[in-house]
């Protein structure tokens, strides 16, 4: 990358700093952003894309195409490239990309834990020696909650008493919903609540903060669920979003109906929350399986 394009990504860093974007998506844009950059250096584009509008429009669409033709980069990540562009460009003052196709993505249902996997990785939680980090382990797999989410709870939003609690939760679009507390995440919810006064000088607002006393960045809470997942022998794209839709999963797949799974979950829309009755990618692993091998 050249020095000037390297300025330039910094700049384009420090927006996204400020930028409304939540959870990985600002990690995501700047990668994808990097990537682009790296590749105008080596790539035959006619006139200057990062000060041109037209000669823009025609690099976005050749680095599509090398995407989906040469690094082979599956539909959901080349959407992801070009959704980071998009907004490079209108932040560059070019406005978006015109004509260049998004692909539809396959429409399977979110990948969720399989009960085993579940298992695991409760015992893996239960065996973690922190109270924070048990709490934080929990929230999105008996709660649904987005790692955004967990960041932003208050000690406030946390209501709990000896049998029963619930969580208010601020999800996108600033929709509010109230989620019931399950046993296993309103044991943990109390063990935390217990020890953390003894964190003095600690934010008094937020529910985790960290060894300095500041409210945890969404990094450092996928670090702690990360470092269980790794603890209980999982793979490593399982994630807070993994074990938020085996919440959506179980709930669909027991008959919960869908109203009341999106109200959980905060989706806007229906047609979100509809992907959970659709096939995984393990069912249709499974399904094919049962094929014969004689023919």
């Amino acid at each position: 990358m050249t020095p000037e394009n390297a300025e330039l990504l910094a700049e384009y860093a420090g927006h996204l700093e400020r930028s409304p974007l939540t959870g990985h998506t600002p990690r995501t844009y700047l990668g994808a952003v990097r990537a682009y950059l790296a590749w105008l250096r080596e790539a035959e584009v006619d006139g200057d894309p990062l000060n041109d509008a037209a000669a823009k429009a025609w690099a976005v669409r050749d680095y599509r195409s090398y995407l989906v033709t040469a690094a082979k980069r599956a539909t959901a990540t080349v959407n992801k490239h070009l959704a980071a562009l998009q907004d490079f460009y209108v932040w560059r003052g070019l406005g978006p990309p015109r004509g260049v196709r998004r692909d539809p993505v396959p429409r399977h249902a979110p990948r969720a834990l399989d009960p085993r996997a579940k298992l695991r990785y409760l015992r893996a939680v239960e065996a973690w020696p922190g109270a924070r980090a048990r709490a934080i382990a929990l929230l999105p797999l008996y709660a649904g909650t987005r790692i955004a989410e967990i960041r932003a709870l208050d000690v406030a939003d946390v209501r709990l008493s000896a049998r029963k609690g619930e969580i208010h939760l601020v999800g996108k679009g600033e929709k509010s919903r109230i989620v019931p507390v399950h046993p296993k995440l309103r044991q943990a919810l109390a063990a935390w609540l217990a020890e953390r006064p003894a964190h003095r000088g600690a934010d008094p607002a937020a529910l985790f903060t960290s060894s300095r006393g500041t409210r945890m960045t969404t990094d450092a809470i996928a670090d702690v669920i990360g470092a269980i997942t790794r603890a209980a022998g999982l793979d490593d794209h399982v994630t807070s979003h993994v074990l938020r839709h085996t919440f959506g999963t179980e709930l669909t797949r027991r008959g919960v109906d869908l109203v009341t799974v999106a109200e959980l979950l905060g989706h806007a829309s229906l047609e979100t929350t509809r992907l959970y009755t659709r096939p995984s990618a393990a069912d249709l692993q499974r399904a094919v399986d049962l094929l014969t091998a004689d023919g």
